[in-house]
């Protein structure tokens, strides 16, 4: 009966201390619920299935469908019109019946009866840019939608189609079974934009001597998406959410004047007939050039060719195996550049394509950026399997194609270039060849779910970003690293703190998000940067994210794709990040809220003695006990502060009747115990990482897992135990956790500046 009073006793003591761990709770603040933010993704995630499993890789029935494509292109440089003829063969590979084709078309997004602008609210505003001005409310408004001349089947029937703005359905005449393929022609043509004045992802650029550049992409009808999640993922092209496409081969005829110079999606299979003896010379050289580029064709060389407006044309033949879609540059005042880049036992061309606007910045940057790109992206995922990367010069550009992509960043008329321009060009360079990894290879559906390219983009853009300066040190300025924008956890930190009716969750549509680049690129890149540096650690976060990359490579992930691979690699539950960071709009702002100061004694408290006295019970009916004294309290006296351990019998009569000489040799001699108490006012659970400073100067770091919060969300106390007294404790020293509110990061509390005006004032009085 002794001995279960006794129990009874203890586990009283033991709940009295939580209680007092927590009597100091406060109230939350307005719409920040205690609910339990560890719980599961089950009612947010899709259920496992034969597709997709649930350890995140693809399932034993997994499939994707193939769209093959065989075109002649032919590009009238004087209208700025296009005209194409294409043959698609679409295979089946799903289980299902499907009993029409959806192609998209999305050029018509240029329609002259596009409903894209009206969308938008178009209010009054006090200024705009004249080029924007005339473009909304004095030119008349531009055509540059597809016209179809005709959708035939391999045997010149005519099908009947349907469109609905950027989407074309096809009637075929019988459905196709499971396993079927479907050969079918259309034949189209559009006038090309200004993609200077339209701010269009594709068209031309008119420099000053009258000649074009032309950048030129979703330039055919493309197939859609069908698949195990949406069936056919025909969702109309507004103009900013970006492509799902299905993978397949290519081989394009492209026709442009003879004097153009050109590159493309795909390996050059007519170069001896295109290339003069001398380029050939030089592309054999670019092909062993490791440590920098071989000029293809010379600035002089361009110069000369824009002079000649040639009437005679020039076929350039492609052919392009397992890529999702086509891209093109060409130009008769382009410069093209080589080197070739170690990709395991392979070799692959980095390319850079400008024209003398961009130099001499591009000639001295472009390529190594494309270069070291590709060496810190396969670092991260793969390593890259086509045969080229190319960088296209254009203005005002940045976006990205299989294997090819334009960049801006262009000097003054005199060749000067600022650092932001060139730190800006690089990259915008290193995000869209990045791209050539995700969504091109790593075929996330980017119309539903922008943050998959984007945000995981940019989170490898911000490493390689900081890997480039190793990969060539001079282009970096001595002592320097490099200008990151995004990326490190206290840039995203405005955007956390901003007006909630003006932020969605990241798992919104891109349509629909109110910050487009804030939500899509910057935070979810922030969030995996803050799991690689701070929760999960960089060497098991990159083998799950490189085996994330390895799984999903030429196929179709979703989100839930992701996060069960992530999880399933690290053995690290990320449930609890997962819903915070990416289903919800909540903050990080965690803080010390209370500090106090505890000595050992073995006298007992008062508070234990009336506890005892209730239970009719005695001092001797108590194994040694040690009591944790706060300063100040009434069983507090200055004594306690000189004390030390040895002076407490108790704990010293334990010590000596149960642990070896060994073993106490070995124990720590703590003076000080300090009672912390951290609050937690933003909705996010993250590490707290805390670093103490001792009286002596010295400090030290503790991180505390985030899993901390899993029991009260609102405020946590740690016990502290310190053979020097702690002058210092600070929250998130380096600024590793996107916290919205550091003044409540220190204690002692750090003085604002009318409070330490009034504490000097004090003083002199």
């Amino acid at each position: 009966m002794k001995a279960v009073k006794l129990l009874s006793f203890l586990m009283l003591l033991t709940s009295v201390g939580m209680m007092h761990a927590q009597e100091e709770k406060t109230e939350r603040k307005p719409g920040h619920t205690n609910e339990n933010r560890f719980k599961q993704l089950y009612t947010e995630f899709s259920t496992p299935n034969q597709y997709r499993s649930a350890n995140g890789a693809p399932g034993p029935n997994y499939y994707q469908q193939q769209a093959d494509y065989k075109m002649d292109i032919r590009l009238d440089d004087e209208t700025s019109r296009i005209y194409g003829t294409e043959t698609i063969t679409y295979t089946n590979n799903s289980p299902d019946v499907l009993e029409y084709l959806w192609v998209q078309l999305d050029q018509n997004v240029r329609a002259k009866d596009s409903k894209s602008p009206l969308i938008e609210p178009s209010g009054a505003v006090p200024a705009q840019q004249a080029s924007s001005f005339v473009n909304s409310y004095m030119g008349e408004k531009f055509d540059g939608g597809f016209k179809i001349d005709y959708v035939k089947d391999t045997k010149g029937n005519n099908l009947k189609y349907t469109v609905n703005r950027t989407m074309m359905r096809i009637d075929i005449p019988e459905a196709m079974q499971p396993g079927d393929e479907y050969s079918f022609n259309i034949k189209w043509w559009y006038n090309i934009v200004d993609h200077t004045i339209d701010r269009a992802r594709s068209g031309y650029e008119v420099f000053d001597d009258g000649n074009k550049g032309y950048v030129i992409a979703q330039f055919y009808p493309r197939m859609a998406v069908y698949n195990d999640v949406e069936g056919w993922q025909n969702s109309q092209f507004w103009g900013r959410d970006e492509f799902a496409l299905p993978f397949g081969d290519f081989e394009v005829n492209i026709t442009v004047p003879a004097d153009h110079t050109m590159d493309a999606t795909g390996v050059l299979t007519n170069r001896k007939d295109i290339f003069s003896k001398e380029m050939m010379n030089r592309y054999e050289r670019a092909k062993k050039s490791y440590d920098k580029p071989v000029i293809i064709v010379t600035q002089e060389e361009a110069e000369a060719a824009s002079k000649g407006f040639s009437k005679d044309t020039k076929t350039w033949k492609f052919k392009a195996e397992n890529v999702r879609d086509y891209g093109f540059a060409t130009s008769r005042r382009y410069i093209w550049d080589m080197m070739a880049v170690k990709m395991g036992d392979r070799d692959v061309m980095a390319v850079s394509v400008y024209p003398p606007e961009g130099n001499p910045l591009w000639e001295d940057y472009s390529t190594k950026v494309v270069a070291s790109t590709l060496k810190s992206y396969s670092r991260m995922s793969f390593d890259y399997p086509y045969h080229k990367a190319i960088s296209v010069h254009a203005k005002q550009q940045g976006m990205e194609y299989p294997m090819i992509c334009w960049n801006y960043g262009r000097p003054e008329k005199d060749g000067t270039y600022s650092e932001r321009t060139k730190y800006g060009m690089m990259s915008v360079i290193i995000h869209e060849v990045g791209h050539n990894y995700f969504p091109m290879i790593v075929n996330s559906d980017e119309r539903q779910w922008t943050w998959m390219d984007e945000g995981l983009n940019t989170f490898v853009q911000y490493v390689a970003e900081q890997d480039f300066g190793e990969w060539y040190p001079e282009a970096i300025a001595p002592n320097k690293a490099y200008p990151s924008r995004r990326g490190p956890a206290k840039n995203i930190v405005s955007y956390m703190a901003g007006d909630q009716d003006f932020i969605a969750p990241i798992m919104t549509k891109g349509l629909n998000t109110y910050n487009f680049g804030a939500n899509a690129y910057s935070k979810p890149a922030t969030g995996l940067n803050i799991l690689r540096e701070t929760i999960m650690g960089r060497e098991l976060f990159d083998y799950a994210f490189k085996t994330y990359s390895q799984r999903w490579m030429f196929k179709h992930p979703t989100p839930e794709d992701f996060f069960r691979t992530m999880e399933d690699a690290s053995a690290v539950d990320l449930d609890w990040f997962w819903r915070a960071w990416f289903y919800t709009t909540d903050y990080t702002d965690i803080g010390v809220k209370n500090v106090e100061t505890f000595y050992v004694t073995s006298k007992m408290t008062k508070e234990v003695k009336e506890m005892m006295e209730a239970r009719g019970m005695s001092e001797s009916d108590l194994p040694p006990l040690v009591y944790l004294v706060k300063e100040g309290s009434d069983d507090y006296d200055e004594s306690m502060k000189s004390a030390t351990l040895n002076d407490v019998t108790t704990l010293q009569s334990y010590i000596m009747d149960n642990l070896t000489p060994a073993q106490r040799a070995n124990l720590r001699q703590p003076k000080y115990f300090y009672d912390v108490t951290f609050e937690k006012p933003g909705g996010i659970p993250m590490p707290i990482i805390v670093e103490f400073t001792y009286s002596d100067g010295t400090t030290k770091r503790e991180t505390y897992p985030a899993q901390i919060w899993r029991k009260n969300d609102a405020e946590v106390s740690i016990t502290v135990p310190s053979e020097m007294e702690i002058k210092k404790i600070m929250v998130d020293p380096d600024e590793e956790t996107a916290d919205i509110d550091t003044t409540n990061n220190a204690w002692p509390k750090r003085k604002k500046l009318g409070e330490f005006d009034n504490f000097k004032n004090e003083q002199k009085n």
